[in-house]
């Protein structure tokens, strides 16, 4: 089977298309036929080096896993050859206190798929069985391989942590990202007003036209005073932070008092300076978010169903072209998912 791996960290070109043996499922496990699996920022930094990240070469990246059962292990019941499916990127250990609690990405040994082990940039994958969502009819590879990281990032982030409600000014940083375009819509659906923030005027009108109530731009604009101005001088009442150190400061200026700033990530740096003063005084909430959980994901998958949420695509290109993909992601070229085709 063609496979991109990893076998060194760098820049895109250590990303190889190789043939690797297809690998066999075993107990409670199934082969996937994978058709479609999406880029993440993620991606670049694990292709990069994340400290304290021990791969075992060749690694292949990937987290964002579509495709159709294409054999089953041992005790595996419930699913057939052929159907279907989407990959729950998560894995954990299903027995501690957390997972029992349906908490599952908060397992101390969780991982996932294309960072802690192998991913998805395959032909054919092996997942545990509990992994698989059967995909609803109507829902592609290509779309369905456009939600897993970034939906159940912001769904998480929105619904779980701040816990957003109706009315509600949501401001959305990087909105051109796979993140905040998700973070968008799910704010939307919530029925939250939705100010959406970039460097880009073309992704702005991308976000305005995905229903953005409002835009600025963060790197002309006053950020602090044009929040402040669209809100009533009130500030926003959530923020979805994950710019990290080039926007932090404006980001804790910028929330409304008793609002809350969730943070995912710091794509600009993890060194963010914070003013303590404003967090007591004004009584804000800063809340850390990572993933999803395996109940986040069934949910999105209902709502994408149903038509109240939609992924959106940026590129489609071969998975041959994987170093293409990550060079338009790291050049913020993009503006929604950008994902690779492989079957």
């Amino acid at each position: 089977m063609r496979a991109i791996t990893l076998r060194e960290h760098g820049g895109p070109e250590q990303l190889l298309l190789e043939e690797l043996p297809i690998p066999e499922p075993g107990v409670a496990e199934v082969l996937v036929k994978v058709e479609a699996v999406s880029i993440n920022h993620l991606d670049l930094w694990v292709r990069r080096g994340l400290p304290g990240l021990g791969l075992t070469y060749p690694h292949i990246l990937g987290s964002d896993i579509a495709g159709t059962v294409a054999r089953l292990g041992p005790g595996v019941t419930g699913l057939a050859e052929g159907t279907p499916v989407l990959v729950q990127p998560g894995l954990s250990c299903r027995r501690c206190r957390e997972c029992l609690a349906g908490r599952d990405n908060r397992c101390r040994h969780y991982r996932l798929l294309g960072e802690h082990v192998s991913g998805g940039c395959v032909e054919y994958l092996v997942v545990p069985a509990e992994n698989l969502l059967v995909r609803p009819a109507g829902l592609g590879a290509i779309e369905a391989a456009a939600l897993p990281v970034t939906f159940m990032t912001a769904w998480q982030m929105l619904v779980g942590r701040a816990r957003v409600e109706p009315g509600e000014t949501v401001l959305v940083l990087g909105a051109g990202s796979g993140v905040g375009v998700a973070a968008l819509a799910i704010a939307r659906l919530l029925g939250a007003r939705v100010i959406a923030a970039s460097t880009s005027d073309e992704k702005l009108e991308r976000a305005a036209g995905l229903g953005a109530d409002a835009t600025l731009r963060t790197d002309r604009e006053d950020f602090v005073a044009e929040v402040k101005r669209l809100t009533g001088k009130r500030g926003a009442d959530v923020i979805i932070e994950h710019v990290g150190q080039a926007t932090w400061q404006q980001s804790i200026l910028a929330c409304a008092g008793g609002g809350r700033i969730v943070t995912c990530g710091a794509t600009s740096g993890w060194e963010a300076v914070t003013d303590l003063r404003h967090l007591f005084y004004r009584q804000l909430s800063i809340l850390g978010s990572t993933m999803g959980t395996r109940g986040d994901l069934a949910a999105i998958v209902e709502h994408v169903a149903a038509g109240r949420l939609s992924p959106v695509i940026d590129t489609v290109l071969p998975l041959a072209e994987a170093r293409a993909a990550h060079e338009r992601l790291e050049g913020r070229a993009q503006f929604g998912k950008i994902v690779l085709a492989v079957g």
